[in-house]
């Protein structure tokens, strides 16, 4: 996040020369590698989003969270980058005004926290898709997933509205430098986006993949069972009346008029009724839509989830690390280089996933084919 990019004072960026990256010839090259990233990021998330919109067999549940994914990558392309880029072809040196640097800090901070929070409603969702015995219709599981992406984006926001509400607006601030004025809040945003989320999220996902695999094995023994020829024919032979039973006493020794027994009248009873029978059957018919369904097609999509996350980790871990570090330590010597490669490296993510979505789920990858095969 840009705005996590604090800086001690505007020496350390001006240098002699307004020389944060060193030679000119890198702020070029930061210029140009800004343009490419913004265009891949643009490009291929406004693909994930088309291809869901468009086409039915991606329509799951985990794709509703792919696209607010994709999403927050896309405003950020449209909305942090391009000033990102700025700053950096321009040395780290703010040239805007501040109540524009204080808007891209606050979007900044909420599109990487959005990012890393539809990550883990993710978790929630499949957790309980996975592990509560309930048959949602569809319009209970949209419901569901635009509740949780509804909370998602809003939690995000409220991380983030300390900068646009005015916590920037410090006696002395130096307009040459964009950042965040106050460490302590750099600390508290990074423990709510990232440290605090991430354990969340990696207990969920492994909760949620080891009771989709036991969820799998017991489906898969039940699939056995059924092939099997004599398990096939157990559940399918109706019930046999009971043997017929005469009472009271012993069998007659004779042969005598129907209905007649020297000891009396005889009753005959067939166990078991046949009334009762009928009733025991109907609760068995109804069990089975109370089981929570998990089609091939999401289990697909949810192939690709450890994946992204641990895209996700890499790629903003070190980000985190060392602001925080920063922020701790204002004395700590860490160059500004490694303060710019490792914000790049956050920003590379959100290029990552579409890349991901291509070679590890193969309808997203027939329909971003077709797609290019039209354009092209």
């Amino acid at each position: 996040m840009l705005g996590n990019r604090s800086f001690p004072n505007a020496s350390e960026l001006l240098g002699n020369s307004r020389g944060g990256l060193g030679a000119p010839e890198l702020h070029v090259g930061a210029l140009v590698g800004g343009v490419l990233l913004m265009v891949t990021v643009l490009a291929g998330n406004a693909l994930v989003c088309v291809s869901v919109a468009a086409e039915r067999a991606l329509q799951t549940p985990t794709n509703f969270f792919i696209v607010s994914l994709a999403a927050a990558d896309l405003l950020l392309a449209l909305l942090v980058l391009p000033l990102f880029v700025y700053s950096e072809y321009q040395g780290g040196v703010w040239a805007l005004s501040t109540v524009l640097c204080d808007a891209l800090m606050t979007m900044d901070v909420m599109l990487c926290t959005a990012s890393i929070f539809n990550l883990c409603a993710i978790g929630v969702d499949r957790f309980i898709a996975v592990s509560v015995p309930l048959n949602y219709s569809r319009q209970q599981l949209g419901r569901r997933q635009l509740a949780l992406i509804a909370t998602v984006w809003g939690l995000a926001f409220a991380v983030a509205s300390p900068v646009l509400f005015g916590l920037n607006d410090v006696p002395g601030r130096n307009p040459a430098v964009c950042q965040l004025e106050s460490r302590n809040y750099v600390v508290y945003s990074s423990v709510c986006s990232f440290f605090l989320p991430c354990p969340l999220m990696l207990v969920l996902y492994c909760a949620m993949f080891r009771r989709l695999r036991t969820w799998e094995e017991a489906r898969r023994a039940k699939l056995r069972r059924s092939m099997c020829p004599g398990a096939a024919r157990r559940p399918s032979r109706p019930a046999q009346p009971g043997p017929r039973r005469r009472f009271p006493g012993p069998e007659p020794e004779g042969p005598g008029p129907a209905g007649y027994s020297p000891h009396g009248p005889i009753q005959t009873v067939s166990y078991p009724p046949q009334p009762q029978a009928l009733p025991q059957a109907l609760p068995s018919a109804r069990a089975p839509r109370k089981r929570a369904k998990i089609t091939g097609r999401e289990r697909k999509a949810m192939r690709v989830l450890p994946v992204v996350v641990g895209a996700f980790l890499v790629c903003w871990t070190p980000f985190f690390v060392v602001h925080v570090t920063r922020a701790l330590c204002p004395a700590c010597p860490i160059p500004r280089r490694l303060v710019s490669i490792v914000t790049w490296l956050g920003y590379v993510n959100s290029a990552l996933n579409p890349v991901i979505y291509t070679v590890f789920n193969t309808e997203f990858r027939t329909f971003f084919r077709r797609a290019l095969g039209l354009l092209c």
